[in-house]
C-alpha cells in the first residue's frame, strides 16, 4: 500500500514550518532525523522522501545535508509551479531538477508536486499539463500532479497570510483536473495520456468528501502513483483512526506516497500547524504508528488502534 513515506511538506516554505522559530532550520532537521529513524525501524526497505523543497533551493539541501538529515533520507522530493508563483519559467524544469541533482548526486529526485492553475485561463492550465509532462517524466523516477480536484471554495488553502496574498492566494482554489462540483477541465484530457506515468496529488481533509469519486476517476485514468497525507493533526480529532483506515483502504490500489505533517496545535512550541514540535519524538512516533498500521499491505476499516 505504501510505496514511500515523506517526511514533512515543504520545510523550507514557511506555510508548512515557521522560520521565525527555526530560523536555521536546526529543529526542523532534528525532527525530520528522528522521523527518518522511526520510519527505518518500523520498515528497513520503505523509501523515505524528505519534504518536498518549494522554492527549490540547493542551499537548503546542502543545509540538510550539513545538519545530517540526508543520512536519514533516501529520496529527495521537490516542488515546482512555474506557471504561478516561481519565479522562473517552466521550460527550466529540468534546469531545476540538475541543480538539485548536482547537491544529492548519490539520491533520487522526485518531482512531489508540478502544477498550474486555471485561474487564469483552463486552456492554460491544459497546455501546462502537457508541458510539465514533456519535460518531466523521462527526467525523474516519479512525476505527480497537483491536483486532481480544485480545492472547495468554502475552505481555506494552506498559507501564512491567505486573502492578504491576493491572486497568490486564489490559484490555490484552481489546480484541479476537475472543477470543484467534479466536472472535468480540458486539463483531465490532456493529462489522460500520461497518467500511468505521471501521478497524482491529492490531499484529503478529514471525512472528505471527495474521496471515493476521487479513487474512481484515478481508477478510470489508468494513475498508478498517489501521493497523498496523514495529518499528525488530525490524528487527535475524534475517530481519527477511522477515516484514516477509511483512506487508506480506499487508495490501497495505487502505489503510495504517504506525507506526515501538519503538527498539533497543543503539540507546538507555538499553537500552529507550522510550528515545531515541542518533542521531535512525538511525530517521530506517529510516523512509526502509522507505517505499522498501512505500511504492510491492505488495512480492514475499524482495525483497533495499536
Amino acid at each position: 500500500m505504501i510505496e514511500a513515506a515523506k517526511i514533512w511538506n515543504e520545510p523550507n516554505n514557511k506555510s508548512h514550518w515557521d522560520p521565525e522559530i527555526d530560523p536555521g532550520w536546526s529543529l526542523f532537521a532534528e525532527t525530520a532525523i528522528a522521523a527518518g529513524q522511526a520510519i527505518r525501524a518500523e520498515d528497513a526497505n520503505l523509501p523515505r522522501v524528505l519534504g518536498g523543497i518549494s522554492p527549490i533551493d540547493p542551499a537548503f539541501i546542502l543545509n540538510m545535508r550539513d545538519k545530517g538529515v540526508l543520512d536519514h533520507v533516501d529520496v529527495v522530493a521537490v516542488h515546482g509551479f512555474p506557471l504561478d508563483w516561481n519565479l522562473w519559467q517552466i521550460s527550466e524544469w529540468p534546469n531545476k531538477i540538475d541543480e538539485i541533482r548536482a547537491v544529492v548526486p548519490d539520491k533520487p529526485i522526485w518531482v512531489t508536486e508540478a502544477g498550474v492553475s486555471s485561474f487564469g485561463a483552463e486552456e492554460v492550465q491544459a497546455w501546462g499539463v502537457k508541458r510539465t509532462a514533456e519535460l518531466l517524466v523521462d527526467k525523474v523516477p516519479r512525476v505527480h500532479w497537483y491536483s486532481l480536484y480544485d480545492l472547495p471554495r468554502e475552505w481555506e488553502a494552506t498559507t501564512r497570510h491567505r486573502e492578504a496574498e491576493g491572486s497568490s492566494y486564489y490559484r490555490h482554489f484552481y489546480m484541479g483536473l476537475l472543477r470543484q462540483d467534479g466536472t472535468p477541465k480540458p486539463s483531465l484530457e490532456a493529462y489522460a495520456p500520461f497518467a500511468a506515468r505521471m501521478g497524482l496529488c491529492q490531499w484529503f481533509h478529514y471525512e472528505d468528501h471527495r474521496l471515493d469519486d476521487a479513487v474512481a476517476w484515478m481508477k478510470r485514468l489508468g494513475v498508478r502513483h498517489l501521493r497523498t497525507g496523514l495529518s499528525w493533526a488530525d490524528s487527535f480529532r475524534p475517530d481519527a483512526d477511522r477515516w484514516f483506515d477509511r483512506m487508506m483502504t480506499a487508495v490501497q490500489d495505487f502505489d503510495v506516497t504517504v506525507t506526515f505533517c501538519f503538527t498539533p496545535e497543543h503539540l507546538g512550541i507555538a499553537p500552529h500547524h507550522t510550528s515545531p514540535p515541542k518533542d521531535k519524538m512525538q511525530f517521530a512516533e506517529f510516523c512509526a504508528r502509522m507505517i505499522r498500521r498501512y505500511g504492510g499491505g491492505t488495512i480492514a476499516p475499524g482495525v483497533a488502534a495499536e
